[in-house]
């Protein structure tokens, strides 16, 4: 395996900006800002901020899947939410997805997003082998 690679996931939606799904630099992958983008159709799944995030680390997942890895390997997460009101909802969901502990380190901020209320990016600890 190429220790500084681009990672690409079929399964998840594409990038829609002058980004990589993510990029493995050593022991570590580092993967780009994901929203509830629909992997099929690419457009905005609307719904409550629970399903929102539900479906934002699924797009985590499979790409981190795609380098080899699962949500087991997330280390550190990013969050950035639309409306900080709505944290209870997210963090529900966050638990749900990450049930084993411990769970990964997190920073989780409010931001200016543009139709959609979170997205999320990860840093996974895959060593090379």
């Amino acid at each position: 395996m190429d220790p500084s690679a681009e990672i690409r996931a079929a399964d998840a939606p594409a990038p829609k900006g002058a980004y990589s799904h993510a990029i493995r630099a050593g022991d570590l992958v580092f993967v780009s800002g994901q929203g509830p983008i629909d992997p099929e159709t690419g457009e905005v799944r609307e719904g409550s901020i629970e399903q929102q995030t539900e479906l934002t680390l699924r797009n985590v997942e499979a790409i981190a899947r795609a380098a080899g890895g699962s949500l087991a390997d997330v280390v550190k997460v990013s969050a950035y939410l639309a409306s900080l009101d709505e944290f209870a909802g997210y963090n529900a969901a966050y638990e749900r997805m990450f049930a084993a502990t411990p769970r990964p380190a997190r920073t989780t901020v409010g931001a200016a997003l543009i139709g959609i209320r979170v997205e999320i990016d990860a840093v996974l600890y895959l060593p090379a082998s």
